[in-house]
């Protein structure tokens, strides 16, 4: 896997990648190199706030071509974590602008797209044995600097959860997120020598 290029997964060594484009106001499409801490710096929130609005299980894995809310949903919740901090008399504040909840539809949209998506063929099966092979020989304890296991991911995708099952669910996300499909992954990689 060519995440050793860039820390989300995706590189731009032919200049292929698509740069991060603002969908509106209030949401962002994740960009290459992109991660949670350095997205709340930019829009001067809170990670928690970040995770909190998007219903994020892991702030350590977002994915090329996620779209996370950034608008009144982020800042609600930034504003209901500072409101925590200060005395309880701001609390009702708080409570009246998380209450602000993300359509059902969204959240729906988000689980779907980060969902771990399994081979469902033999030859989906065979493009992602490839894939291993290629990149670590299959190993899952396979090192490369700060990249780990069967699929050569980063630490930070990995969330310190080195095992078998994580490698797996987190590479099938990757896949899915970038590429749509191990068949696809792997016509990336043979056009690139990396995917």
């Amino acid at each position: 896997m060519e995440m050793k290029k860039v820390i989300t997964g995706a590189a731009a060594l032919s200049g292929l990648v698509a740069l991060g484009q603002t969908a509106n106001a209030d949401e962002i499409i994740v960009k290459a190199g992109d991660t949670v801490s350095e997205l709340a710096l930019k829009y001067n929130t809170t990670i928690d706030a970040i995770q909190q609005a998007n219903k994020l299980q892991d702030v350590n894995l977002i994915f090329v071509g996620q779209r996370l809310e950034f608008g009144s949903n982020v800042l609600a919740a930034s504003q209901a974590a500072q409101q925590q901090a200060q005395p309880a008399q701001a609390a009702p504040q708080a409570q009246t602008q998380v209450q602000e909840a993300q359509p059902a539809q969204q959240q729906t949209q988000q689980v779907q797209t980060t969902a771990p998506q399994t081979p469902s063929s033999d030859a989906e099966a065979s493009a992602k044995a490839w894939i291993a092979n290629v990149e670590s020989g299959g190993s899952y304890t396979a090192q490369n600097g700060r990249y780990y296991g069967k699929y050569q991911l980063t630490n930070s995708y990995l969330g310190g959860d080195y095992s078998p099952e994580n490698q797996e669910r987190v590479a099938d996300n990757y896949v899915a997120n970038r590429y749509g499909s191990w068949q696809a992954a792997k016509s990336f990689w043979l056009a690139n020598g990396w995917y």
